[in-house]
Parts: structure tokens; C-alpha cells; sequence
């Protein structure tokens, strides 16, 4: 009879014993096949306090291991195709000393390999067009940035880092400011005695007002390595190795590499068998690149809790027997979506921001006598980043709101919210946004959702050409005045959405030149749908001017679009 008993110890502690032997993993276990950014999403976790789930541990001794009982070593260095996954290893199978070796790992290998790979072992990346199966490549190192000014967190993207962590081959060249996480194990970071000063030896070269952010980081880190408690693992006892391998293909899904959202679907068809072909014929057409998880998050905004994100059996079978007006519910949207000149698709990768209007749509049959609302939040939470961090949080505010206000999306409303209330300071940060930035291209799209074409692809451009600040400046115009336009030429009020092929065509041409090649009806387009004030020369002498009344149409136009 198996005997489980329940244990946590330190990252160090688990570490220390897979590099002392330890700790191996059954021959039956997966391969290796985390990504980069998994690893430093991993790390991230960590630091957020967020628990890394628990651990299965398989006891191994003379009772239960047998002469054709097979085990694995842990990786000490992986190599990464690119930034993807990495490559398939080939472990090297062999018989275990059970007097030094004592623990197989049934689940969680990915886990502690990435763990032990960032600290003990070493990790190197292959560029895109190098050849494959080939040892070896560019040696990466794990950093994270200490100066909170340097944060280069995508924080508009679901489940992104909310710490600057990543793998780097350029150590010491992004930042003097990146500490090499696998320096915590230095012995003058792990003594007490010199453990302060080490800190404040490695945020030299931090910022004053970043020191305390820096040594909160590192004194953090320290603690999750050695002193919290964080491998929290269930140990079976008695096991045989036949049993061992059924209890793995019921974690592991048969040796499947399993993600978030098959964990999810595995419980969603558990009491709805045929949803994932359900899911399927829904995601064929419009919503061709949303996924699974969009469809799993409607739900849970519409029938549970969106905060928990918990897929549980009420909220499987609510969506089951509800399927038809979900269904329904995302073709309106699209109609929605369709009347405002917006296509559904453009959402794919943001598709947070429409579960709001979903749960209105889904709930209010006269949803179509306030559009103006809808397409006011649609545009203030795209332009203003509602969604920056704290996704969960924010969804379930809106659905208290939209509750309150009997399932409508209303301007009054988003008014009541502080992130989406419209200020001077928001639409200051609009206007100033520049070019390459989500805020700089959404409120390009939105701006010119009028005449755009669905089936052509669009860039952005400068009118005034980017270059052209690069040359001698006429000597009509100032220094300081240079200097501002130089500083404004990267900006939205220079910026144009155009067509690819007329873009490669117009390349750095004068602004001016480029409109004199139009014949009339030429320019009366370009000058209606680029929105150039009348009266503006449109020479780069007088920039200033066309730069400030062409920033006050933009303005009239962004405060329109945000109702």
C-alpha cells in the first residue's frame, strides 16, 4: 500500500540535491521542451509570489526498484531554438544507486529544469538561421533589470512579466543595471554578515530613486532561493514502478506537453465531451485567430467568476446549455463591430477589451440603442491601456458597472471609471504617443477606420519624412525651434496611416513634393483622409505650424472618437 506524505523545502534545497544525484527523473518521463520565456515567466511568478504549484515525488528504494527500473539525470545545459522551445535531448538512461539516490520526479520536471538550468547550469541560444541539431550555440544568461526606469515589460498583454527578467547573450551591453540572477549564489550574497554590502556593491550603478526598488528585488530574491519554503511536494511511498508510470500518464496527459489551456479544455470536456469540436466550428470563421482561451474567459465572464478564472462544472454546463446564445452573442458582436467599421479580428490579440461588451450584449437584448457607449469604451480602453496590468481586477469592475447600469455600456458610465475617464492628461498622452507604439497605431486605426480598406495592409508613415530633421536646417527656422520639431517629428501629429505599396513608393519624399505629384482629386483624398489642416504650407520651413494645427484636428477628432 502507497503512503503519501506532504513536505515543502527551499528552491536551494531541491537544486542542491539534483546536483548532488539525489534527485532523477523515471525513464518515462517527458522531454525537456520549455521556452525561454516560459523559464522567465517562471522566475517572474516567483518574485509575484505567486505559488508554482505542487510537486509529485516518487520514493525509490530496494523495495520498488527492480534491475530493469531506468532513471535520468536533470539537464545542465539546454539549448534553445531561438527563443522557442527547446531542443529534444536524448536522456541518457541508467540504474540508480539507491543508497545516494532516493527521489524520481513525477511531476514538475519542467519546473525544477528550469530552475536548475537558470542557476546551476548553463543555458545557449540558436539564431534563427542557424543550422539544427547542432550542440551548443551562443551562451544566454538569465538577468533582471534593477532599474525601474528601464522596464521593458510589455504590460499591455495578458499574461505578460510584471519584471523586466529574460535571457540575454549580451551580459554587461543592454544595461549596466541587469543583475545575472545565478549571482545570488555568490557566498557573499548568501552570508548575513556580508550580504548588505554585496546588494549595495551590485546597485552601484542603479539610480537614486530606483535603489530601494533594486534591493527590495534582490533581498526578494535571495529569500525565495533560500529561505521560503517553496518546493511543496507530496511523496508516494511503496509505489512499483508499474503504478509509478500510471500515476505519470495521469498527470502528464501520456507524456503530452501540457498548457494552461488543455489543463482547462481536459476539464471542460470532462462534463461537456464534445466541446472542444464545438469550440472548434465557432473559431473557423471571424474569430479564426482568437483560440480556446477567449472562449474559456467569455464564459467565465458570463457564468462565473472571472477573477478566480475557475472552470468548474456550473460553469461548463451554463455554457453548454447555453451554447446557442453564446453563439448568438458573438455574431452580434461581430455586427457591432462590422457597423463601426471595425473588423472583430482586430481584437485577436487583445480580445480582453471586448468581454465587457459581450457580457452587455449577452445580457441586454436592446444593446443596439446604445452603440455610442460601446464604441466609446472600445476606443478609451484600447487608447489609455485600460488593460495594462490587473486584467482580472478590471474585468470584473466593468461588470459591476455594467450591472449597475442595467446592462448597458453608457459614456456616463465610463465616466465613472478613473482609467477611462477622458482628461486633458489622456488625450496629452495620445497626441504625444509615437510612432511604433499600440497607442501611436490604435489611434491611427480608429482615426481613419472611415476608409480604410479590410484587405490592404497599412503602415505607418511620416509626412514630414523622418530624415528630413537629419539634414541642415533652413536658416529662416531657429535653433530651439529645430530642436522642438526634431523632437515632434516621431510623433502622431506627423504621423499617417498609408497603404504598404504607396508607402515603399513615397520612402523619405518631401512632404511637399509629394503632394504636388497628385493631380486635384489626388489631393483632395490625401488631404481628407490624412487629415491636413487647410491653409498650411506644406514645407518643411514650416513645420511648427502644420505640426500644431494639424495636433488640434487630431485632438477634435480623438475627443469625438471617445464620446
Amino acid at each position: 500500500m502507497s503512503i503519501l506524505i506532504d513536505n515543502s523545502i527551499t528552491i536551494y534545497e531541491a537544486l542542491e540535491h539534483i546536483k548532488d544525484g539525489k534527485y532523477v527523473m523515471p525513464a518515462f518521463q517527458r522531454q525537456y521542451v520549455w521556452s525561454m520565456e516560459q523559464v522567465e515567466k517562471l522566475w517572474d511568478s516567483i518574485l509575484l509570489d505567486y505559488p508554482i504549484a505542487t510537486f509529485l515525488f516518487w520514493h525509490v528504494d530496494d523495495d520498488n526498484v527492480s534491475w530493469d527500473t531506468y532513471f535520468c539525470n536533470f539537464l545542465h545545459e539546454v539549448t534553445f531554438d531561438s527563443r522557442k522551445q527547446a531542443d529534444s535531448v536524448n536522456y541518457e538512461l541508467s540504474n540508480i544507486n539507491v543508497k545516494m539516490t532516493d527521489t524520481a520526479v513525477l511531476d514538475g520536471q519542467q519546473r525544477l529544469t528550469s530552475l536548475f538550468l537558470s542557476l546551476f547550469g548553463r543555458a545557449y541560444i540558436r539564431q534563427k538561421h542557424a543550422r539544427k541539431k547542432i550542440s551548443g550555440g551562443t551562451v544566454v544568461k538569465l538577468l533582471i533589470e534593477l532599474n525601474k526606469h528601464k522596464l521593458t515589460v510589455d504590460e499591455e498583454e495578458y499574461n505578460s512579466k510584471k519584471f523586466d527578467i529574460k535571457f540575454t547573450e549580451k551580459v554587461g551591453k543592454l544595461s549596466p543595471t541587469q543583475f545575472e540572477i545565478n549571482r545570488i549564489l555568490e557566498d557573499k550574497f548568501q552570508d548575513s554578515n556580508t550580504r548588505v554590502q554585496a546588494i549595495e556593491n551590485a546597485i552601484a550603478n542603479v539610480p537614486a530613486d530606483s535603489k530601494d526598488y533594486a534591493r527590495n528585488i534582490l533581498n526578494k530574491l535571495y529569500h525565495k532561493i533560500f529561505v521560503e519554503k517553496l518546493i511543496r511536494y507530496t511523496e508516494i511511498q511503496g509505489m512499483k514502478q508499474d503504478d509509478a508510470l500510471e500515476m505519470f500518464v495521469r498527470f502528464n496527459g501520456g507524456g503530452k506537453v501540457l498548457k494552461k489551456h488543455e489543463i482547462t479544455m481536459s476539464i471542460i470536456e470532462a462534463y461537456w465531451p464534445s466541446a472542444k469540436t464545438e469550440f472548434g466550428y465557432l473559431l473557423a470563421g471571424s474569430y479564426a485567430d482568437f483560440g480556446f482561451d477567449f472562449i474559456v474567459r467569455s464564459a467565465l465572464m458570463l457564468y462565473g467568476d472571472v477573477v478566480k478564472s475557475n472552470i468548474n462544472r456550473q460553469v461548463v454546463d451554463d455554457l453548454k446549455n447555453h451554447w446557442q446564445d453564446f453563439k448568438k452573442t458573438l455574431r452580434n458582436l461581430e455586427n457591432v463591430l462590422r457597423d463601426m467599421k471595425i473588423e472583430v479580428s482586430h481584437f485577436s490579440r487583445r480580445w480582453n477589451v471586448l468581454l465587457p461588451v459581450i457580457y452587455s450584449i449577452d445580457n441586454n437584448p436592446e444593446y443596439k440603442n446604445n452603440l455610442e457607449g460601446i464604441r466609446a469604451y472600445l476606443v478609451r480602453a484600447v487608447l489609455f491601456i485600460y488593460f495594462r496590468s490587473g486584467t482580472t481586477g478590471k474585468l470584473q469592475q466593468m461588470k459591476n458597472y455594467i450591472n449597475e447600469y442595467d446592462y448597458e455600456i453608457t459614456v456616463d458610465m465610463l465616466e465613472q471609471i478613473s482609467d477611462l475617464r477622458v482628461t486633458d492628461g489622456k488625450i496629452d498622452d495620445v497626441i504625444n504617443s509615437e510612432s511604433g507604439s499600440s497607442v501611436a497605431d490604435e489611434a491611427l486605426y480608429f482615426l481613419n477606420l472611415d476608409w480604410i480598406n479590410r484587405n490592404l495592409k497599412y503602415e505607418q508613415d511620416h509626412l514630414h519624412p523622418y530624415v528630413g530633421f537629419d539634414n541642415n536646417r533652413s536658416i529662416s527656422v531657429s535653433m530651439e525651434d529645430w530642436r522642438r520639431w526634431r523632437s515632434d517629428r516621431n510623433r502622431l501629429p506627423n504621423l499617417q496611416l498609408l497603404e504598404g505599396r504607396s508607402n515603399g513608393s513615397k520612402n523619405a519624399m518631401r512632404l511637399v513634393d509629394y503632394y504636388n505629384d497628385m493631380n486635384d482629386e489626388q489631393k483632395a483624398k490625401f488631404c481628407k483622409e490624412a487629415l491636413i489642416p487647410e491653409g498650411v504650407s506644406l514645407e518643411l520651413e514650416n513645420f511648427g505650424e502644420f505640426y500644431e494645427k494639424r495636433k488640434g484636428l487630431l485632438t477634435a477628432k480623438i475627443r469625438q472618437l471617445l464620446g
